[in-house]
């Protein structure tokens, strides 16, 4: 089979393969036809290799796959930070009254925090190019765009100054931030898919943790010393961009992309390197090289061209499903009621009588420490329990979490109950726990997983617009919605987090364990979520050792 794999060369130009290269006929009859559950594990496949013949995943190219990964956590790192600097900024009396802007929101305030949804949405209009120039390319220039912005952004000497920089700032930080997820998920092993892909969002609350705690520190010593207590934390952002910028051109491209290049060797050493050790020979080598091989358009160079070409996003019903989930897993991460709590903390305090500016910045560190801790444990247990069950429990969790909330600033508002604002406060920190152990790993993990690979860099683009069109509703409307309504805001959220349980159960596909080409299969089938569900019980037949070793 590895033979085979050296002499493979691309298809004629516009002819595409079959996308289950790695499934023999009964296996995709079974899973086409539904019955799944009746099939016989074949040795071919990865669950059936890794049962077997599991690489040491504590070798020498899975540590040089982890301090990879680790430098590309950065880029998380650095979309975190902005996120919680803008909250935390914004409880600073110096930056408010130096800018103008009231203490409890309005508009102005809305659009300094919207304005990065929409220099969000025109930076995902050029991830395609990922496809054109490669996949660290396109983190470089992303990070070096940042620190441009960064810089704009820190000696703003008026509100248009700083809204300008920041549009600069979210247009670069997007290309990085969409781009590094993708290059993750195509250069991890699939078994721990989950893990390392989804600890990429979890160093989001790094970010968090990093920037919430400089401000604290910074207010606490410098408040009196003009605007530096608002300023150097601004330049903070310069640091993990920067340590990218220097760093991201030594490690290796995505073999996915070096495949669709025609440039097979290359791919084949780096899949020997990170997933099985550096052995060239082991079967989950010659398994994935044939898997991507006869998955991607290799007869296709991508070009400028190809920005015009959105046709592969619904060509067929199999990437019109593949989308439906892309676009409604991007939406339900930034719409579910997170945006308002990580944005607006300071403002929802106030709302039950935490009016303190050391609290609230105290609590808004504590809120990203627990959510870094939940995060990181949840991107451990999507590869163990599987994407479905995560995202069905948490979500019902979150429902409930909104209900208590909207309850017990009810009980505060309408009759000045103390206990049940400090009782919020509790189910506020017990929402985000919850949806950093089910939503923050997966949120760039799974629009990117359940799309082929032909469609990913357009996928993640749209995955890009849908999110910054969510996180823009939520940013500008936050603030007058929660001064105009106050706890009904959350209701809302309640019965739309229970929308999505619903529309989870129905339509989401189980991604745990299955190769990025093994999945193209289980689109294909009348019912991908049902294919997917029976798929993973004959995987754990697979896992059980029910399979020869032949």
């Amino acid at each position: 089979m590895a033979d085979q794999v050296k002499t493979a060369r691309a298809p004629p130009a516009g002819k595409r393969q079959s996308s289950h290269a790695s499934l023999n006929s009964e296996e995709k009859n079974a899973i086409l036809s539904g019955k799944v559950e009746d099939l016989e594990p074949s040795p071919e496949t990865y669950a059936a290799i890794m049962a077997i013949n599991k690489p040491n995943p504590r070798g020498a190219g899975y540590i040089r796959l982890y301090l990879l990964a680790s430098m590309i956590f950065l880029c998380s790192t650095m979309n975190g930070f902005d996120s919680s600097l803008m909250g935390s900024i914004n409880a600073l009396p110096n930056y408010t009254r130096y800018f103008g802007l009231p203490e409890n929101g309005n508009a102005s305030t809305g659009i300094v925090f919207a304005i990065f949804q929409v220099g969000q949405m025109c930076g995902a209009l050029f991830i395609w190019m990922t496809d054109w120039y490669g996949r660290t390319w396109h983190i470089f220039l992303g990070c070096l765009g940042v620190c441009v912005g960064t810089v704009v952004t820190s000696m703003a000497t008026n509100l248009p100054m700083f809204i300008g920089g920041r549009f600069i700032l979210s247009f670069f930080a997007t290309c990085a931030h969409t781009a590094a997820p993708l290059y993750l998920v195509e250069i991890s092993p699939a078994v721990y898919r989950g893990t390392i892909a989804g600890l990429y969002n979890t160093f989001y609350n790094v970010g968090s943790i990093l920037a919430t705690s400089s401000v604290y520190g910074c207010h606490l010593h410098l408040a009196d010393r003009g605007n530096l207590d608002w300023r150097i934390p601004l330049w903070l952002q310069m640091i993990c961009p920067g340590i990218v910028v220097l760093l991201i051109k030594f490690p290796p491209e995505s073999p996915r992309w070096l495949i669709a290049q025609d440039r097979h060797e290359e791919a084949k050493s780096i899949i020997a390197t990170y997933h099985t050790n550096g052995d060239p020979n082991h079967p989950l080598v010659a398994l994935q090289m044939k898997e991507m091989i006869g998955s991607l358009e290799e007869g296709h160079i991508a070009s400028w061209k190809d920005l015009f070409d959105l046709s592969i996003l619904v060509e067929t019903r199999s990437s019109r499903y593949r989308l439906m989930l892309n676009i409604a897993f991007s939406w339900f991460g930034q719409f579910s009621g997170n945006n308002i709590i990580s944005y607006y903390l300071p403002l929802m305090l106030n709302g039950i009588g935490i009016t303190d500016t050391d609290t609230k910045l105290i609590l808004n560190i504590v809120y990203a420490v627990i959510g870094w801790i939940f995060s990181a444990a949840g991107s451990r247990l999507h590869d163990i329990v599987g994407r479905r069950k995560m995202l069905l429990t948490t979500t019902a969790g979150m429902a409930v979490c909104l209900a208590l909330v909207a309850a017990c600033a009810a009980g505060f508002e309408e009759y000045g109950n103390t206990k049940a604002s400090t009782v919020s406060i509790v189910f506020i920190f017990m929402f985000g726990a919850i949806f950093s152990v089910g939503y923050t790993p997966m949120q760039p993990i799974y629009p990117a997983e359940v799309v082929s690979n032909k469609m990913r860099a357009k996928a993640m683009g749209t995955f890009k617009l849908t999110a910054g069109a969510a996180g823009f509703l939520n940013t500008f409307v936050g603030p007058i919605a929660l001064s105009n309504i106050g706890y009904w805001f959350y209701v809302f959220f309640v019965f739309w987090d229970s929308f999505e349980m619903a529309f989870m159960y129905f339509f989401f596909v189980e991604t745990k364990g299955m190769t990025l080409e093994e999945l193209d299969a289980i689109f294909e089938a009348k019912n991908p979520r049902k294919a997917s569900v029976k798929a993973k019980k004959a995987q754990k037949r697979i896992l059980k050792g029910e399979v020869s070793k032949a």
